[in-house]
């Protein structure tokens, strides 16, 4: 199996050690992580909890020092790596984790290249980075020291399910029909940070099941190959079955 051989960049100033399984874990979905480096100003107290996770999973810090207060020297080391390893040409993938905008322009230049960039950071990350990205992870959905979230009553969720209806209808075939995996790529490409584990739920075909606005079946009727298949519930007596 061919798999994407990714560039994993870490900004250690915005990152915290509690995400590194999870995030590892996270990137192994996407391909092997050929390169993993991590940034920051190693001779500072500030990132001694990260120090024992480098030799563990392999990751190289590379040092950059403060070299004027108020600047982030770690960003500018980080983007010059990376338009450096992209220019190799060796890397299907970029892994940027971080939460600073000043992120945005390296993943859009990126992405310029046809490579594609997967953002990792938290919450507050601001949405032009966001957007930036092919796909974007929450790192709180990653971190393993943190006690599962129950699950949101997505039937109240007016926006989920106008996007969800919204996925469906436009991968449907002529019976109204729509094979989830189409779906799922659907609404990534519309939101780059949507993850179902946001709502409490480890896979998207679980969230929609609770929504209870599609029908299911594991057989195409058109064609009658095998997967998963959804069609909306509102809208299902306007197709022929």
């Amino acid at each position: 199996m061919n798999q994407q051989r990714l560039a994993v960049l870490i900004d250690a100033d915005n990152s915290q050690p509690s995400i590194i399984e999870g995030l590892l874990d996270e990137i192994a979905q996407y391909g092997i992580a050929s390169v993993k480096r991590i940034y920051g100003d190693w001779t500072s107290t500030q990132l001694k909890g990260w120090k024992p996770h480098l030799l563990e999973h392999g990751i190289q810090p590379i040092q950059q020092f403060g070299y004027t207060t108020g600047k982030n020297a770690t960003d500018s080391a980080m983007i010059i790596d990376a338009m450096d390893l992209l220019y190799t040409g060796n890397f299907e993938g970029f892994c940027i984790v971080s939460s600073d905008s000043d992120f945005t322009r390296l993943a859009s230049r990126i992405r310029e290249s046809g490579v594609s960039v997967y953002g990792f950071g938290e919450r507050k990350t601001p949405k032009p980075f966001l957007s930036a990205c092919d796909k974007f992870i929450y790192t709180e959905n990653l971190r393993r020291d943190v006690i599962a979230k129950e699950s949101v009553d997505v039937t109240k969720e007016k926006k989920l399910l106008e996007l969800l209806r919204d996925a469906v209808d436009d991968a449907a075939d002529d019976s109204g029909w729509a094979n989830l995996g189409m779906v799922g790529q659907l609404v990534a490409n519309k939101l780059p940070d949507f993850d179902p584990r946001s709502y409490g739920f480890k896979k998207l075909g679980e969230l929609i099941r609770a929504t209870e606005a599609f029908d299911f079946k594991d057989e195409d009727p058109l064609t009658n190959t095998r997967g998963l298949f959804i069609r909306n519930k509102h809208k299902k007596r306007r197709y022929r079955a």
